[in-house]
C-alpha cells in the first residue's frame, strides 16, 4: 500500500505521520495556546527492556481490539539503486515467520472475523489489525512473530513471487493510472540526487526487479529492532493483563541496532524548473506548483497547512474564485503542505477543463496569490477553519483503529502518543499574521517545481518555457516475465530458541454479538426516522434519504438528479456558495447532497450541540435552491470536465462498459449515475427546477446516529418533513431485457495499458430476494476479500495481481455478481483461464470445512459491524431501503449458521455459472487481443467482440 492510500483512510485526523504535520516534540516544547474544546485522548505508556514502546487506551463500547505497530523506516531510509524497498519489506512481512504458518496473516485473521493491513510512507511502515476480542492473542502472536521471527523463513521463491504482486500494485497505481508519474517528475526535480526524497515511496520497476534476499536481510537488521518502533493496543483490554501479555509475546526479541535520526533536511531551488509530460490515461491538462518548504515538527509546519486551506479550501478561496468561478478554467483547485520528516513541500494543483491551456491557469493562480497578498487572511476563514477542527478531531478517534494508528504514529514521530491534543490547541492559537508570515517565507514570489501533464498528443497545453520529462516507462512485451512465479518450498531454517512457547495460542471467549437498540417512528407528514443513540463521542450523523435517483431518468436527462445535487450544493436563494458554505463551516459541521442509482441522499455529520442550527441550514438547502445561471453552468462544466475525465481511466471505462452489456445501453441502470458529456450538456436549469419539485414530492426517509436523543430528532426532522409533498407515486421501472451477453468476450482497447481490467459477471437478484444474502455468503469464500479463492491464487500464488475479489451489488433491482482483477497485461490470458476454471470448481468442489470457515468468519465480523457512525447509519439505511427487521443481522447470522453445505452448492450452481458469465477485457490491443482471442476460442465462447471506450462494437 502506498502512503496516497494510507493517508486517504486516515485523512480526517490529518496529523498520522504520513499526513504531515505532527511536530517531533513532547508536550513541554509545543505552541501554548487556550482550546476551544476539552478533547483529551488518554493513554498509558511503558516500555520493554529492548525498547519497544507500548501505547494502551481502553474502549469497551464494542468487543474488539486493534493492534497497530509502526516502525521508525520508510522509503527515506532506502539508497539509490535499491529504492521501494521499504515498501517492498511490508509486503514480505505479511508472509510466514518462524512460528506463523505461511500464508495465515493475510488468510486468518479475515477468517476469525478481522481485518488486517499495512502501509508506507516516506518516513515510516504502519501495520494493523482489528479483531474480535477473542482472537487478541492470536494477534499479538502473529504481530510479535512478524516483528521479531520472519527473516529467517524468507526464501529466494517467496522473494521472486512477492515482487511481482508489488510490481503489479505499481503499474496499477502509477503506470496505468492519469498522472501516476506525477509524484516522480516532481521529486526527482524538487530534491537533489540522492536525497531520501529523490525518489517515490514505491521506487522503480528495475529496482524491485534487483532485490535480492541479502537486501531484504539487511534493511531488517538495520530498521525492524523494537527500539525502533512503537505498539499501540486499544479496545476491550484489561490494563494490567495485557502489559503481562505484550512483555510474554514482544520481551524476548533482541533489541535492534540503535538507529541515528534523520536530520533535517529541507531544499532549496534557485529557480523555476518547469516540465511537461504527455500523459497516456489522462484526457485533461493539469497543473502542479511545489514549493519546497520545511519538515514536520518545525514551527511553521501547522501554519502551512493552515494556508493551504485558506488559499484553496473553500469556495471563498482566492484560487476558487479565480480559477473556477471567474476564469472557469477548471471545476476544482486544491492547495496544501505536505511536511515530512526531513522536509517539506507546498502544493498548488489545477486540473483543468478539456482542452485549456495551461499558460491561462498559472496567470489565473498568480492573479489569485496577488489578491491574497492585497487582502490578507479573512478573519471568518480562519475562524471556520479552527471550528471546523473539533469535528475533524472527534470523527479521527471514533474507532478503535482511529485511535490505535493516532495514538501509535504521534508516539514514533512526535514522541507524544497524545500530540494530537497539542497541535489542536496549536492550530486554535494561529493568527492571521502567522499565516501571512509563511506565505511570505515559502511561496510569494520563491521559485517551484512546475510540472504540465496533459493528454497524449497535446504538448501545446503545457506552460510554455516546459522542457520534457524524462520517465522509466515499462514496454509491455506478450511473453515478458512469462515465468510463473510461486511462494516455493518453505525454508530450511533451525529456529530461534525462545524461553515462551510461541505455538500459536486458542482462542478467548466468544464475544456476543447484538445488534445496537435502534428507535423507530414516523412524523406526522408518515415520514419515517430510524436511529441509534451513542454517546461516545460528541457528534452527530444524520442523513435524508429520497427516493428516486437515476433509475427515473432517461437517456436524454440522464445524469439529471447527479447535476441538481450538486447544484444544491452551491448555496441557498440567500446564501451564495461561499457564503453558505461558511455557515457550516462555522458550526463544525458537513453538509453534502449526492445523487445516486435509486435516491437521492442529504449526508450531515455535526457537534451534538450544533445539530438544530446544522438542520436549519439544511431546511434552506432543500426548499431555497440556488438556481442562478452562473452557479449552474459552473456546477455543468465541472460535471462535464469530470465525465470526460473518465474516458482514458481503465477502471472507469471497465465499470460503465460492463453495466451496459448486463443491462443494455437503454435500460436506466445501464448507463452511468452522472449521465454523459452529451446527456448533461443539454440539461438547462428548467430541467433543474422540474428535478427539485420532483424530490419534493418524494416520501423521504430519516436516518440519524451518534450523541443525540430521539426527542431531540423527531422535533427537528419535523421541520424538514413539511417540505416534502409526500406524493410521489411508487417507482415503475422497466424490466431489465433478457440477457444477450452471457457466454461471450468483450474486449476494449486502451493502448499501451500496462495492465488488464477484467470484469466478469451476470445478472443475479435484487437485495430484496431470499436468495440475496445467501448468495453473499455463498461468494465469501471466492472472492470476499484477500483471504477468498480469487486473491489467493492470482495474487498470493501466481503473482498476476495486486488485487482480485468478487461481489454482488445491492440495490431493488436485480444485480449483478462480478468480478475485478487488474492483472499484468502478459498475464491476461493465464488469469482469465484461472477464473474460469475456479468458477467451473466453485460450487462442486465446495465442502463442509469450506461452510464452517465462512459461517466462522462472517458471525465473528459482526464484532466491527456496528462500531463507527458511519457503520450505524448504514444498518438504519438497509432497514429502511430494503425493509428489513429491526434486528436483521441477527436474522441473517442465523441463516447462516442453518446453511447446510447443500445450499452453498446449490447457489453457486444457480448464480454463479461460468457459462452464463459475460468477460469484459480492457486492455493493449496490440499485445492482449490474440490472447484473449485464444482464450475465448479454448473456452468454447466464439470470437471476441471489439467495443470502444463508450461500449459501440468496432470493426476488427
Amino acid at each position: 500500500m502506498l502512503k496516497s492510500i494510507l493517508c486517504a483512510s486516515v485523512a480526517a485526523l490529518a496529523l498520522v505521520a504520513c499526513s504531515v504535520d505532527s511536530p517531533k516534540q513532547g508536550r513541554d516544547t509545543a505552541p501554548s495556546a487556550q482550546a476551544q474544546s476539552s478533547f483529551t485522548l488518554p493513554y498509558e505508556k511503558f516500555t520493554l527492556d529492548n525498547g519497544l514502546e507500548v501505547v494502551l487506551h481502553v474502549d469497551r463500547s464494542d468487543p474488539i481490539v486493534a493492534v497497530t505497530t509502526v516502525i521508525h523506516a520508510g522509503s527515506n531510509r532506502e539508497r539509490p539503486g535499491r529504492t521501494g524497498f521499504a515498501h517492498f519489506f511490508e509486503h514480505m512481512a505479511f508472509n510466514d515467520s518462524e512460528n506463523v504458518p505461511r500464508g495465515w496473516n493475510r488468510k486468518a485473521i479475515p477468517e476469525w472475523g478481522g481485518t488486517r493491513n499495512g502501509g508506507t510512507w516516506s518516513d515510516g511502515t504502519i501495520y494493523y489489525e482489528v479483531v474480535p476480542k477473542d482472537a487478541f492473542d492470536k494477534i499479538l502472536w502473529i504481530d510479535s512473530d512478524r516483528l521479531g521471527y520472519m527473516i529467517n523463513t524468507v526464501t529466494q521463491a517467496a522473494l521472486d513471487r512477492e515482487k511481482q504482486v508489488v510490481k503489479n500494485e505499481k503499474r496499477q497505481r502509477v503506470d496505468n493510472a492519469p498522472y501516476g508519474y506525477t509524484g516522480e517528475v516532481i521529486r526527482t526535480a524538487l530534491y537533489p540526487e540522492g536525497h531520501p526524497y529523490s525518489w517515490t515511496v514505491i521506487g522503480s520497476l528495475p529496482d524491485l526487479q534487483a532485490a535480492t534476499l541479502d537486501d531484504l536481510k539487511e534493511f531488517h537488521s538495520e530498521f525492524y529492532g523494537p527500539n525502533n518502533a512503537t505498539l499501540s493496543i486499544v479496545g476491550d483490554i484489561d490494563i494490567a493483563e495485557t502489559k503481562r501479555k505484550v512483555e510474554q509475546w514482544f520481551g524476548e526479541i533482541p533489541r535492534g541496532q540503535d538507529i541515528d535520526p534523520l536530520a533535517p533536511m529541507p531544499v532549496t531551488l534557485d529557480a523555476d524548473k518547469a516540465l511537461y509530460f504527455e500523459d497516456n490515461f489522462a484526457t485533461l491538462p493539469e497543473l502542479r506548483l511545489t514549493f519546497p518548504t520545511v519538515e514536520g515538527y518545525h514551527p511553521d509546519a501547522i501554519a502551512l497547512r493552515v494556508l493551504g486551506q485558506i488559499i484553496a479550501g473553500s469556495k471563498n478561496s482566492v484560487l476558487f474564485k479565480n480559477v473556477v468561478e471567474a476564469d472557469k478554467l477548471a471545476p476544482t483547485v486544491s492547495a496544501y503542505n505536505n511536511a515530512m520528516e526531513i522536509a517539506g513541500e507546498f502544493v498548488v494543483r489545477v486540473r483543468g477543463n478539456a482542452g485549456t491551456d495551461l499558460d491561462d491557469v498559472y496567470a489565473s493562480i498568480n492573479k489569485a496569490l496577488a489578491e491574497f497578498e492585497a487582502n490578507g487572511v479573512s478573519a471568518q476563514d480562519l475562524k471556520r477553519i479552527k471550528a471546523e477542527q473539533e469535528t475533524q478531531l472527534y470523527a479521527g478517534i471514533s474507532t478503535v483503529l482511529g485511535k490505535g494508528r493516532e495514538l501509535a504514529s504521534s508516539n514514533e514521530f512526535a514522541g507524544d502518543p497524545a500530540y494530537v491534543e497539542v497541535e489542536a490547541k496549536a492550530i486554535q492559537a494561529l493568527t492571521a499574521d502567522d499565516i501571512t508570515s509563511v506565505y511570505t517565507r515559502y511561496i510569494k514570489d520563491k521559485p517551484a517545481v512546475i510540472t504540465s501533464f496533459v493528454p497524449k498528443g497535446q504538448s501545446g497545453l503545457s506552460l510554455t518555457g516546459s522542457s520534457l520529462a524524462s520517465v522509466w516507462i515499462e514496454e509491455v512485451k506478450d511473453g515478458a516475465e512469462s515465468e510463473k512465479v510461486s511462494a516455493g518450498d518453505l525454508a530450511d531454517f533451525e529456529k530461534t530458541p525462545t524461553k515462551f512457547d510461541r505455538s500459536e495460542p486458542p482462542f478467548g471467549e466468544l464475544p456476543l454479538i447484538k445488534m445496537p437498540d435502534i428507535w423507530d417512528t414516523t412524523l406526522p407528514s408518515g415520514a419515517r426516522i430510524l436511529g441509534i443513540e451513542n454517546s461516545e463521542i460528541p457528534l452527530v450523523s444524520f442523513d435524508i434519504t429520497i427516493p428516486g435517483g437515476a433509475l427515473t431518468e432517461s437517456a436524454d436527462n440522464s445524469g439529471r438528479l447527479s447535476l441538481l445535487a450538486r447544484l444544491m450544493n452551491e448555496g441557498t436563494q440567500d446564501k451564495s456558495a461561499a457564503e453558505i458554505e461558511q455557515a457550516i463551516g462555522l458550526l463544525g459541521s458537513s453538509i453534502s447532497v449526492s445523487s445516486g442509482r435509486e435516491t437521492t441522499r442529504i449526508s450531515a455529520t455535526t457537534l451534538a450541540r450544533n445539530f438544530e442550527p446544522t438542520v436549519d441550514i439544511i431546511n434552506d438547502i432543500i426548499s431555497k435552491p440556488r438556481f442562478e445561471t452562473a452557479d449552474f453552468d459552473r456546477v455543468k462544466s465541472a460535471a462535464m470536465t469530470r465525465l470526460k475525465g473518465q474516458e482514458a481511466n481503465p477502471n472507469a471505462v471497465a465499470s460503465q462498459v460492463f453495466s451496459q452489456l448486463i443491462y443494455s445501453p437503454e435500460h436506466p441502470m445501464g448507463r452511468g449515475v452522472a449521465g454523459t458529456v452529451d446527456s448533461v450538456s443539454a440539461l438547462t436549469l428548467d430541467d433543474m427546477r422540474a428535478a427539485h419539485t420532483a424530490v419534493l414530492s418524494a416520501k423521504p426517509q430519516f436516518h440519524i446516529t451518534g450523541d443525540i436523543a430521539q426527542s431531540r430528532a423527531v422535533a427537528a426532522f419535523k421541520s424538514v418533513a413539511k417540505h416534502f409533498s409526500m406524493d410521489a407515486q411508487p417507482l415503475s421501472i422497466d424490466a431489465v431485457p433478457a440477457q444477450e451477453n452471457t457466454g461471450k468476450v468483450f474486449f476494449v482497447d486502451i493502448p499501451d495499458s500496462k495492465q488488464s481490467v477484467l470484469m466478469i459477471g451476470r445478472l443475479t437478484v435484487p437485495t430484496t430476494h431470499p436468495d440475496a444474502v445467501r448468495l453473499d455468503i455463498t461468494n465469501e469464500k471466492l472472492g470476499g476479500g484477500i483471504s477468498g479463492d480469487l486473491a489467493q491464487v492470482l495474487r498470493i500464488e501466481k503473482g498476476y495481481t495486486y488485487g482480485a475479489y468478487s461481489w454482488v451489488s445491492s440495490g431493488t433491482q436485480p444485480q449483478p455478481f462480478q468480478i475485478r482483477s487488474s492483472v499484468r497485461a502478459n498475464a491476461t490470458e493465464a488469469s482469465l483461464d484461472v477464473i474460469r476454471d475456479m468458477l467451473r470448481d466453485y460450487g462442486p468442489s465446495f465442502t463442509d470445512a469450506d461452510k464452517q470457515m465462512v459461517q466462522q468468519k462472517l458471525v465473528k465480523e459482526k464484532t466491527r459491524a456496528f462500531e463507527s457512525l458511519g457503520a450505524k447509519l448504514g444498518t438504519l439505511r438497509d432497514i429502511s431501503a430494503y425493509d428489513k427487521a429491526m434486528n436483521y443481522v441477527e436474522l441473517e447470522q442465523k441463516a447462516l449458521l442453518n446453511m447446510p453445505t447443500s445450499d452453498f452448492k446449490a447457489l453457486a450452481a444457480t448464480y454463479l455459472d461460468e457459462s452464463q458469465m459475460t468477460y469484459l477485457i480492457i486492455g493493449d490491443k496490440a499485445t492482449q487481443l490474440g490472447p484473449v482471442q485464444n482464450f475465448a476460442r479454448q473456452s468454447g465462447k466464439g470470437d471476441v467482440t471489439q467495443l470502444d471506450i463508450f461500449g459501440t462494437i468496432v470493426a476488427d
